[in-house]
C-alpha cells in the first residue's frame, strides 16, 4: 500500500489546476495522492500527512490565490513540525516582476516559521524578474515557479525535473537540493 501525500491547491483561472493534474500523475508513481482543495480545507486536513505539496498562484501585487488568501489566517495557526513540504505555482515574471511568485515565498516562510521542512528548492537561473518573496536564499527559490504567460514552453520540463527531485527528497529525506 502506498503512503498518502496531500496535495493542497487552489486555482481561480484553471492554470494551477492544470499543473496539479500533471503533479498527480507524476507523484502517483510512488504515493497515493489525495487532493485537498483549499476552498474546502480545514486545519485537521493538514494533520493527515507527513508529506505535502502546496500549489498556488500569485495574484496582482504579490497576493495569495483567493482560496489560500481566505484561509491564510488559519494557515498561520498550523504547526508543521515533522512535516515535509514542497511548493510550486504559476506567476508572471514580466507583468508582475517585482512580485514574481511571491505566494510560494509567503507560504514557504510560514512553513519554516512553524517548524516544517521545505524540499524542492529551485535555481533562479533562467528567470527574469525584479524581486520575489520565493527567493528565500540568494539565487534559490524555495519552490518551483512556473511562468505560463511567458515561458509555457519550459513548464513541462521544469515540472518533470522538479517532481523527480522532490520524489527523491521525500523518499530519502535528503537535504533540499540547491
Amino acid at each position: 500500500m502506498k503512503e498518502k501525500i496531500g496535495l493542497f491547491w487552489g486555482s481561480d483561472t484553471g492554470t494551477t489546476e492544470v499543473i496539479v493534474n500533471q503533479l498527480v500523475e507524476a507523484l502517483s508513481e510512488k504515493y497515493e495522492v489525495v487532493l485537498q482543495d483549499m476552498y474546502k480545507v480545514k486545519n485537521e486536513d493538514f494533520d493527515k500527512y507527513s508529506k505535502m505539496v502546496f500549489a498556488l498562484s500569485t495574484w496582482y501585487d504579490g497576493d495569495l490565490q483567493s482560496d489560500w488568501d481566505v484561509y491564510f489566517e488559519s494557515f498561520c495557526t498550523l504547526d508543521f513540525s515533522g512535516k515535509t513540504i514542497a511548493i510550486c505555482g504559476p506567476g508572471d515574471q514580466y507583468g508582475y516582476g517585482e512580485f514574481f511568485c511571491d505566494g510560494i515565498g509567503i507560504i514557504g516562510q510560514q512553513v519554516l516559521n512553524t517548524g516544517g521542512r521545505l524540499v524542492g528548492e529551485w535555481s533562479t537561473e533562467g528567470y527574469d524578474y525584479d524581486e520575489s518573496k520565493a527567493e528565500l536564499k540568494p539565487g534559490i527559490f524555495c519552490g518551483l515557479p512556473l511562468d505560463e504567460d511567458n515561458q509555457s514552453d519550459m513548464t513541462k520540463h521544469r515540472l518533470e525535473k522538479w517532481t523527480a527531485q522532490i520524489l527523491n527528497e521525500f523518499e530519502n529525506e535528503l537535504e533540499p537540493q540547491s
